[in-house]
């Protein structure tokens, strides 16, 4: 008589869960995307800068790291001592260090 009791009410239990589950309302499921292929070529196209023509608004505005007094000494620089032979040269800059020069490296160029 016991077991016959415990299995109505494992069998109540089952289903009940099943017309739960059943009656549940639907949801959508939605895929998860990354990137599309049109956003990681716009992200791979970098904005290249060239230190011998940029004023000192488009220095601010690309660069990581370079502020208005950075970006104004940069300009400086350049009108003082004349164009940029490399992009390493932009070390002699005062305030621009090893890691902004790294930070924007790929973002730099000379002409």
């Amino acid at each position: 008589m016991r077991t016959s009791y415990f299995y109505s009410l494992v069998f109540a239990f089952l289903t009940s869960a099943s017309i739960a589950a059943v009656a549940a309302p639907e949801t959508a499921f939605s895929a998860v995307s990354g990137p599309s292929v049109e956003e990681v070529d716009r992200k791979a196209e970098v904005r290249r800068v060239d230190l011998n023509s940029a004023d000192a608004a488009t220095l601010q505005r690309e660069l990581a790291g370079v502020g208005e007094a950075k970006a104004k000494a940069i300009v400086a620089y350049r009108e003082s001592n004349g164009t940029f032979a490399s992009v390493d040269e932009l070390l002699e800059v005062k305030g621009i260090g090893k890691a902004i020069l790294e930070r924007n490296r790929e973002k730099l160029d000379v002409n």
